[in-house]
């Protein structure tokens, strides 16, 4: 039994960002997140191989600029708890991934999130961090480059060897470097060749580093859009290889000059990425790709992508996610293989192959996409939660979609409400006939076949025969296919097949497929494949040992209901895919709460079962092949079952008589029953959770709240309360367009007056970066004050996570003397509505203790409402 101490309130562990100063502080010793950052999945291998598209190419790279998760800070370490993520799932197209993120306000050198770094390796992509120092007019400051440029006695960078030791700690693959903060002086050039020397020269094999055509030699900042005699020195300087690529600008008209410069000082032209900007318009960017790839000749340079993520941002379904990534990755068609149809944009397919890293046994996949509604394991749903991992993301299908038939081809999609392990199944849909034979290509493979070799699937349908086939293809002719007939009837249940592939040993296994058709014709035919797997059949005979040295520490408790701790083990011997986390309850079953590949997970938010005074945790070992260990168990101690705690919230606390008010129970979870008393008021007792409540005559009223459960109660009396009175009528927001001052703002376009002019249209707001600023409003006379409104960051289009999360509301006579009105620990919605007890004042002070939700220092007020008389 391990005890876990310690009451209050938990921080999730959360992705590194960090400024030069901080960076330089910063050690894996000292970060309690750390050992949660790391990715445990190395970088797989993975070829080219046969080509499906005569356009496509392999020779010119991709690299792709992507904002993976929606802002810097606040990035959960090991995943999320909602299931609309960005789990980017086109790594076949891409050679070198960059986790595009850092700002002024929250860290401007950003190492990618553990869970981003698994997938981008599992798919055989190199991912790079971000270093970004911002233009001056986003924030950006001389004394960052500076810090980041400093050099000790001996001329080493300190600040070089932070980005190498957090790259090699946290098991990513170098650092993307864009220094777009002007001011510099040749000298500055210089001092950051000779960084970007040092990185050279002592980074481990296999690390990259990327610059921007920003900066030029003598300091400035001049973007280029080419490769020219005023950028070269930042990525060769004579005989000395300075970077290891160069991202290009995106005004470029043709790219010959870059290819000839680079062949001029000795390097490839496809360490050159000429950059395209598709974050606003996406599929309807308009792009001279005639200017990289001439027709009929090689590749002048590669591709460099800015913001391929407007697929997710620009949506709010997962549905429509992915089908804009799939328009945007393999043409308006829809098919790698026709990317010159169906419109203008051609898709990334038409210019480049996509690569497979299934070269080893086993091969197993789930159509897993990194996130689900619910979490199931072996076709049972053991987390009925949303959630998102991108850690857990399988390998998914090559080709988006190949379906070939001479008719009406069936539909193929992933399924988020069906899965047999995870969050996601694939779906095959629609009426099946003779004349619709579908054929899907899934898979590119190089998959050797060994005298054990088995391939197996697993399906769900609720037609009575399958009228499904497993098709495989071999190395020496991928176009050529044999078939094998699925036979088991499903029932509508989980249904296995196996067929053995010992008479192909020798082979090697090109493509996997499969294929549908039917002598009658089936409508609304749906097959869901919840696993794919090809593997040798004693493998998945050897069972992984059972962790070991559990342990449960730095617990901490929310209400004596909610539990946050670190769990760890050592990891298991061999090859583990992943670890099962599950929870046992006190009725005997399991839940699952979690899955990672490392060997460490914070527990986040567990609910106390009823009033179980222990809980259990089992961890399992998972092998590649889900061969499972036996559970290996740690149990932690609850303190003792709490009593409630009473509070309540009200629509308004001044109304006309008779008019309704509605009351609010926000009593602690741990409440079994409440009991009002409304003085004067009708009903004058009630037992309701949010009873409407009326006052038929003028004056003040108190309200008393009783919260109570089987250990005690707790009781709120709020005097005065309640002002029932004719005045309700003259009650505006007056605070309208009244003076204002605030402790600093952004720019002058973001000062105090824009938190007051009654418009969050075009921008208009306070901003002030940093923390614990103030806005203060002077009324010009005494009112009577009942109520505050504000209107956060999400209510003027800005991001959800830059909504204000804790601030007090002070309310003052004169100026000097302060009452606190209202105090809000934890907000997360955009627009914050706070009634108070009436309330006589002339100033009004907003001060912010955490201007985000993350760890962004921007301040974001769109309005700030007072309504009174």
């Amino acid at each position: 039994m391990c005890t876990l101490p310690g009451t209050g309130f938990a921080k999730t562990p959360e992705s590194s960002y960090w400024y030069p100063e901080t960076l330089l502080d910063w050690s894996p010793e000292a970060d309690p997140n750390a050992v949660y950052n790391k990715s445990s999945v190395p970088l797989a291998e993975r070829e080219t191989k046969f080509n499906v598209n005569e356009t496509a190419q392999s020779e010119a790279k991709l690299v792709a600029l992507s904002a993976l998760n929606p802002n810097t800070s606040g990035v959960p370490s090991q995943g999320g708890k909602g299931f609309f993520a960005n789990t980017f799932s086109y790594w076949q197209y891409v050679d070198l991934m960059v986790y595009w993120a850092g700002s002024a306000g929250e860290g401007i050198i950003v190492p990618p999130s553990a869970d981003v770094i698994d997938a981008s390796h599992k798919n055989g992509v190199p991912i790079l961090g971000n270093v970004f120092f911002p233009p001056k007019v986003y924030g950006g400051q001389e004394q960052w480059v500076d810090q980041m440029l400093s050099q000790r006695e001996d001329g080493s960078f300190p600040a070089g060897d932070k980005l190498i030791e957090a790259a090699e700690y946290y098991g990513f693959d170098g650092w993307f470097i864009n220094q777009e903060t002007e001011g510099g002086t040749v000298e500055t050039a210089q001092k950051t060749r000779d960084f970007l020397k040092y990185l050279q020269d002592n980074k481990p094999e296999g690390m990259h580093i990327m610059w921007y055509d920003s900066m030029v030699e003598n300091g400035s900042i001049s973007w280029q859009n080419h490769l020219t005699d005023q950028n070269k020195m930042f990525l060769q300087d004579g005989t000395d290889r300075i970077s290891d690529s160069m991202f290009l600008n995106f005004w470029w008209t043709n790219q010959q000059s870059s290819h000839n410069k680079a062949l001029e000082i000795g390097r490839s032209p496809y360490d050159l990425f000429t950059g395209i900007d598709v974050e606003a318009n996406g599929t309807q960017t308009n792009i001279r790709w005639n200017g990289i790839f001439p027709e009929g000749q090689a590749p002048l340079t590669s591709l460099g992508i800015y913001r391929p993520d407007w697929a997710f941002k620009t949506t709010d379904t997962m549905e429509s996610f992915y089908q804009k990534e799939q328009e945007f990755w393999t043409g308006m068609a829809g098919d790698p293989r026709k990317t010159s149809e169906n419109g203008s944009w051609k898709g990334i397919a038409h210019y480049f192959t996509a690569k497979t890293v299934i070269q080893e046994l086993p091969f197993v996949t789930h159509f897993n996409t990194g996130s689900g509604k619910f979490f199931a394991v072996d076709g049972v749903v053991l987390g009925d939660s949303q959630w998102n991992n991108r850690s857990l993301q399988d390998i998914l299908p090559t080709w988006r979609w190949i379906r070939e038939s001479k008719g009406q081809a069936l539909d193929v999609d992933f399924d988020w409400n069906t899965a047999f392990y995870g969050g996601s199944s694939l779906e095959v849909s629609g009426n099946l006939s003779k004349e619709n034979a579908t054929h899907v290509k899934l898979y590119k493979t190089n998959l050797p076949i060994e005298k054990d070799t088995e391939l197996s699937v697993t399906y769900k349908t609720v037609v009575k025969k399958p009228n499904m086939k497993i098709g495989i293809s071999f190395a020496e002719q991928p176009e050529k296919f044999v078939y094998f007939d699925v036979k088991k009837q499903s029932h509508n249940n989980w249904t296995e097949e196996t067929i053995k592939l010992n008479q192909y040993k020798g082979k090697d296994i090109a493509t996997i497929s499969l294929f549908f058709d039917s002598e009658d014709t089936i409508e609304n035919y749906q097959m869901n494949i919840g696993e794919l797997k090809v593997k040798n059949k004693h493998n998945d005979k050897e069972v992984p040992d059972v962790p070991n040295n559990l342990k449960v520490e730095n617990a901490v408790f929310t209400d004596g209901l909610y539990a946050d701790a670190e769990v760890a083990w050592e990891p298991v011997k061999g090859q583990i895919l992943h670890y099962e986390i599950y929870r046992k309850l006190p009725n005997g079953e399991k839940v699952l709460v979690g899955a990672v590949p490392n060997h460490a997970f914070y527990l986040s938010e567990l609910r106390r079962s009823g009033k179980e005074a222990a809980t259990t945790l089992e961890i399992i070992a998972v092998t590649p092949e889900y061969v499972r260990s036996e559970a290996a168990t740690v149990s932690f101690e609850w303190p003792p079952y709490p009593t409630p705690k009473a509070d309540f919230s009200v629509s308004q606390t001044i109304a006309a008589p008779g008019e309704e008010i509605q009351f609010f129970n926000k009593s602690s979870e741990a409440t079994e029953e409440v009991e009002w008393h409304f003085e004067g008021g009708s009903p004058e007792v009630s037992k309701d959770n949010t009873p409407i409540v009326t006052y038929q005559e003028e004056g003040v009223y108190s309200v008393t709240l009783k919260a109570k459960n089987s250990e005690g109660e707790d009781v709120l009396l709020k005097e005065a309360f309640i002002t029932i009175s004719e005045e309700v009528k003259n009650i505006s927001n007056v605070a309208l367009n009244k003076m204002a001052a605030a402790s600093g703002q952004c720019a002058p376009s973001e000062a105090a007056k824009y938190a007051v002019d009654g418009s969050v249209t075009n921008n208009s707001k306070w901003c002030a970066i940093g923390a614990n600023h103030w806005l203060m409003v002077d009324l010009g006379e005494v009112y009577n004050l009942s109520s505050f409104v504000i209107k956060h960051a999400e209510a003027g289009g800005e991001p959800a996570a830059f909504n204000t999360r804790a601030f007090t509301i002070e309310v003052s006579l004169d100026g000097e003397n302060w009452t606190n009105a209202v105090t809000v620990n934890n907000n997360t919605a955009a627009i914050s509505e706070h009634s108070i007890q009436l309330t006589e004042g002339r100033y009004l002070r907003l001060a912010v203790q955490q201007p985000t939700q993350g760890g962004d220092q921007a301040t974001r007020i769109f309005e700030f409402e007072a309504y009174g008389f």
